[in-house]
């Protein structure tokens, strides 16, 4: 089997278009795998995804050439454990908004000495339970830490956490920014967006790869331009809701169909 995280190895050379995942069931995730998506966002922090869901969904992927990426309800030392332990080789964490967040993620995905990650994972499918060589040494290749950019106070500190080693990329979260800009719902503000496109710019520069999702095709298509390494282009529940509604209103008087704006 292949271990090679290619996500992570494509990161700097290869734009790589996903999928935001929420269903929380194995069964709806490999639908997405099998659509061709390069990654697939297992959301565990606005999504019902738990610890064994996520499992169930990294092993639905697995078969597939799409590469999953996980993201905690929080950045949690403990949390990052289990999840690097059942598999998971790419983690997003939102929420960072300062220099000592970051330099603790990166302590958290990596074994002592340079980290702090428990040893035990000869019990765990991270090692396929024992079976891969030479694991503990090499485990920092392929596991890949996304950190969540999404506030002013992330943005304030946003150069200095680029100087962090050990992160791999940083996703701009333009919803929770829109809020704490004071557009709360509206992320595509010309305020908000000008934040944005200069963020993905520092980022890039930095040598570091950006990530966003958006929903919007004009929006999305202005960031694939700019060269946004990893963009989302959707939300698995909001083309599933958004398909159910503009079917039934084809064909049931009084059903209506308004196409969204914004958010998701």
């Amino acid at each position: 089997m292949d271990y090679r995280n290619h996500f992570k190895h494509k990161l700097k050379t290869q734009q790589q278009i996903g999928l935001w995942v929420g269903l929380a069931d194995a069964y709806g995730t490999e639908i997405a795998a099998n659509a061709g998506y390069d990654w697939l966002l297992i959301d565990g922090e606005h999504a019902p995804s738990d610890l064994r869901t996520t499992l169930a969904q990294l092993q639905s992927i697995a078969a597939y050439p799409s590469q999953a990426v996980v993201r905690p309800p929080i950045g949690s030392v403990q949390l990052i454990k289990q999840l690097l332990d059942i598999g998971a080789q790419t983690l997003l964490i939102p929420m960072v908004e300062t220099v000592e967040q970051a330099e603790l993620m990166v302590k958290a995905v990596r074994y002592p000495p340079e980290g702090i990650r428990g040893v035990g994972a000869a019990l765990a499918r991270a090692t396929r339970w024992n079976s891969i060589p030479d694991y503990y040494a090499t485990a920092h290749e392929n596991n890949c830490l996304l950190i969540q950019i999404e506030s002013v106070t992330g943005l304030e500190n946003l150069d200095n956490i680029l100087k962090v080693e050990g992160i791999d990329g940083v996703f701009i979260g333009a919803v929770d920014l829109s809020a704490t800009m004071g557009y709360e719902g509206n992320p595509n503000h010309p305020d908000v967006q000008n934040a944005v496109v200069d963020a993905i710019q520092r980022i890039r520069a930095s040598g570091k790869a950006a990530g966003i999702l958006s929903t919007q095709h004009d929006v999305t298509q202005k960031y694939i331009e700019l060269g946004t390494e990893f963009v989302a282009v959707g939300v698995d529940i909001s083309v599933l809701m958004n398909s159910l509604r503009e079917l039934l209103a084809k064909y049931k008087t009084g059903a209506s169909w308004v196409k969204p704006e914004g958010g998701y």
